[in-house]
């Protein structure tokens, strides 16, 4: 019972200084920047929905790839077609496939130039083969990746010099996968204004515009899209030649516009053509769209201009930027779009700090109503437990999230599932009369085998999240693991240290662990057995109904699954629904729900289908028009590339869960276990989906999160249930069913005192959270209370009809066949 002294003091001063690392995480802003940077290093750094911000999934643009890589080709074509005395304008483009006439000496030419790009080891680019007088080229699927490839890693770097040009504090921007780029901008107001910086290919012309329509002259049309104008395909100048740009203002009007200067060969050219063509209309094309097509007055000499038009402040200073950090070599599509206003981060946090002390609250009422004294000291190491995540999650650079802020609260009430494990096993051995010491030392000897495999079931399912997760949600997964394994520790360790102490300079003859009002409960006496069959087949017909439920109403799917756009608008005044309404039937293509949103100065507007940037900026347009003083609190934008995998991974992700659960179980115990433990929990998971359908609650990622994070709070109650029966099993001879009946009789305690815990702690995320964490909360509360019915009601039926099929498994005891 005694520790050396060196132990003690080394987790006393551990203690403190994870105590004092988490404490400036309290502080406001204002003060914890007075404080030296050594006091503040540690601090946990907060995610873009909590501090405002923009997330950007940006990938390759494949069919404008392949566009642009057969356009090269053709020309390449065109140049060894010319070589031979052969008609260029013989090629024709079907798919990504070119034809010519075919001869000896061209085949040969274009084999020669296929042989010469290809890589060692690597499949060629392009394959060049006749037959019947037509030679063929074709763009190969290798090709196409490895140009994607390398597309990313080329604009990386302009991605990069173009957000360091805006000015952004702290930009995370990074390859992900093959050919995707993520870039996080905290603090970014205008994500209008990033996703044209970013999403915008800035590839620059100087061509001439022509008398009108004919061969080598396409209609393009002007940047306001007032109307198209004849421009010569020929490019007389290429925005390569740019040196630099800047915004600036025209001194005479006071309007904002761009001024540019070419490097010396674009000076000279520029002075040349500007010579040659006095009184023509010299255009000026950014990505196929005429910014400005001004008359030559006179020469121009010095390779200097400006751009003029109805430019913004902004839309000058984007402009620039893009002229500046040069062209993407290839298009990038926003396939993914989650931005935050600083508004709304605020609030979030907010919300977060008052249900989290809701939560506490409610938690420590339920332990001390529970365990009077010692559930008050549980409670204490309970709010170290908070400290301890935050400073491990400074430690290891983690951000926090505001499905992270959930987690941490969803910890509180599961965290001290421990302490109820232990005060039951003490609460037993007290019943059998032995002293305290011993009853403290037996408890938690007993307890221990079952808080291990209860943790790593939900340990498991948070590796998962991890894996499969992204961005918010692995931050989840992480807070909860951190949260789990430290709860352990306080529970196991810290918690049996103050025990240790109390007992030891108390003395008591018994180790009594009474409840704030009344004595110790004893076990009840249900017959848990006897109502068996009709537990499984109610339980049984309910997901029956459940799965009905999936087929109609079905669920409701949120943008996560099906693609699209949700974004909540803001207004200074009472938001006019049927005129945004109105306007958003005008200006969009497809359909738009609107509804109010927590406030009559707030909207939801949701889009749902294949959507880009376009529709983003369609919705922005007509929420300016019906009300002038819209901004947007969030924007959450989900290609149909995107959902499609969110889809599967989340499919993967839930089957892999159940599967490593009934891996653990069966490893730990014996395969009947594993095989109840997943037939209960299918049912459970089937109801709680079925309650999602009925309810019409949406399912998103957040709704994957709680179904993760409930197969592993499900397990571990079945863990729990199990265990005691395991533990029977072994040198007792009584008839199956009446040693189940007793186990759970011991469990039924701790299963709705820590279902009441955990409850405690979602029902304030529910009510307050928002909509975000109540998306969370609501699921969960649904799956804990229909896990819990089923842990009592039907893991035990389930695990003796298993084992009549298996008399060996249990000694050759059976379930009795009566009803």
């Amino acid at each position: 019972m005694r520790r050396p002294a060196w132990v003690v003091m080394t987790y006393i001063v551990l203690l403190l200084l994870a105590v004092a690392t988490a404490l400036p995480n309290f502080l406001p802003s204002t003060v914890r920047n007075t404080l030296p940077d050594w006091a503040t290093s540690q601090s946990v750094s907060l995610g873009l929905d909590l501090q405002g911000g923009a997330h950007l999934l940006l990938a390759v643009d494949r069919e404008d790839l392949a566009v642009s890589r057969l356009e090269e080709l053709r020309s390449t074509l065109a140049d060894e077609m010319r070589a031979l005395d052969l008609n260029p304008a013989a090629i024709r483009i079907v798919a990504r496939t070119l034809s010519a006439p075919a001869s000896d000496a061209l085949l040969a030419a274009m084999k020669g130039i296929a042989g010469a790009t290809m890589q060692p080891g690597s499949p060629v680019d392009f394959t060049v083969d006749a037959a019947d007088g037509v030679l063929r080229l074709e763009l190969t699927q290798a090709g196409l990746d490895r140009a994607a490839t390398t597309a990313a890693d080329s604009s990386l770097e302009v991605i990069r010099h173009r957000v360091d040009q805006v000015g952004v504090s702290e930009p995370v921007i990074s390859r992900v996968g093959e050919d995707r780029i993520l870039v996080q901008m905290p603090g970014v107001e205008n994500p209008a204004q990033l996703r044209e910086l970013l999403g915008s290919t800035a590839k620059m012309s100087f061509q001439m515009v022509a008398p009108g329509p004919g061969p080598g002259v396409s209609m393009l049309k002007l940047r306001d899209g007032s109307e198209a104008i004849p421009v010569e395909d020929r490019v007389a100048l290429s925005g390569d030649r740019l040196e630099r740009a800047a915004p600036a203002f025209d001194p005479d009007a006071g309007h904002p516009m761009v001024t540019f200067a070419f490097d010396r060969q674009g000076a000279v050219a520029f002075a040349e053509i500007t010579a040659a063509n006095i009184g023509q209309r010299f255009a000026v094309v950014l990505d196929g769209a005429v910014l400005t097509a001004p008359v030559i007055q006179s020469a121009i000499p010095g390779g200097q201009g400006q751009i003029t038009g109805d430019f913004t402040v902004e839309e000058a200073q984007t402009l620039a930027v893009l002229l500046t950090s040069g062209a993407l070599p290839a298009s990038l599509e926003v396939i993914e779009e989650r931005s935050v206003g600083a508004a709304l981060g605020a609030d979030s946090i907010r919300a977060g700090l008052i249900t989290g002390a809701l939560g506490l609250a409610l938690v420590v009422a339920v332990m001390v109503g529970l365990y009077g004294g010692w559930g008050l000291l549980a409670s204490c190491i309970l709010g170290l437990n908070v400290m301890l995540t935050l400073t491990a999650l400074g430690v290891l650079g983690a951000t926090l999230t505001l499905p992270g802020i959930a987690g941490i609260i969803l910890c509180l009430g599961i965290a001290v599932d421990s302490n109820i494990l232990i005060f039951s096993r003490i609460r037993e051995e007290t019943a059998k009369g032995v002293t305290a010491i011993k009853a403290l030392t037996q408890g938690y000897a007993r307890a221990w085998a079952t808080i291990l495999d209860a943790n790593i079931t939900t340990l498991l399912a948070m590796l998962l999240l991890f894996m499969f997760g992204a961005g918010a949600i692995r931050g989840f997964a992480i807070t909860m693991s951190l949260g789990i394994v430290i709860s352990m520790f306080t529970a196991v360790v810290l918690m049996r240290m103050m025990m240790e102490v109390l007992v030891r300079r108390r003395k008591p003859a018994r180790l009594a662990i009474a409840p704030l009002v009344g004595g110790v409960p004893t076990p009840a006496t249900f017959s848990f057995m006897r109502r068996g069959r009709i537990a499984l087949a109610v339980s049984a017909a309910l997901s029956l109904a459940a799965v009905g439920a999936l087929v109609w109403p079905g669920p409701n799917l949120g943008i996560d699954f099906t693609g699209g756009v949700q974004m909540v608008l803001r207004s200074d005044a009472p938001v006019p629904l049927a005129d945004l309404r109105a306007a958003l039937a005008a200006g969009l293509p497809g359909d738009a729900s609107l509804q109010a949103f927590g406030n009559p100065n707030e909207a939801l507007i949701r889009v749902q289908g294949e959507v880009g940037q376009a529709t983003v900026a369609a919705v922005e347009a007509a929420a300016a028009q019906a009300v002038p003083s819209a901004v947007f609190d969030q924007i959450d934008l989900v290609g149909p590339t995107i959902s499609s995998e969110l889809a599967t991974t989340g499919l993967i992700a839930l089957s892999l869960a159940v599967l490593a659960m009934l891996a653990y179980i069966w490893v730990r115990f014996e395969w009947h276990f594993a095989a109840g433990a997943i037939v209960v929990l299918i049912l459970d998971v089937t109801k709680t989906f079925g309650v999602i359908a009925v309810t019409g609650w949406e399912v998103n990622l957040t709704t994957i999160v709680a179904l993760l994070t409930l197969i592993g709070y499900s397990v571990n109650d079945k863990v729990v249930v199990y265990d005691r029966i395991r533990e029977h099993l072994c040198g007792d001879d009584a008839p199956l069913a009446d040693v189940i009946d007793r186990s759970l009789n011991q469990v039924l305690a701790r299963c709705v005192f820590t279902s009441g815990t955990t409850l405690a702690a979602l029902l304030p995320m529910a009510i307050w959270g928002g909509p975000a964490v109540a998306g969370f909360a609501w699921p969960m509360i649904a799956g804990v209370v229909i896990a819990t019915g089923s842990s009592l009601f039907v893991s035990g039926p389930v695990l003796a009809w298993l084992a009549a099929r298996s008399p060996a498994a249990t000694s050759g005891r059976s379930l009795p066949q009566a009803g």
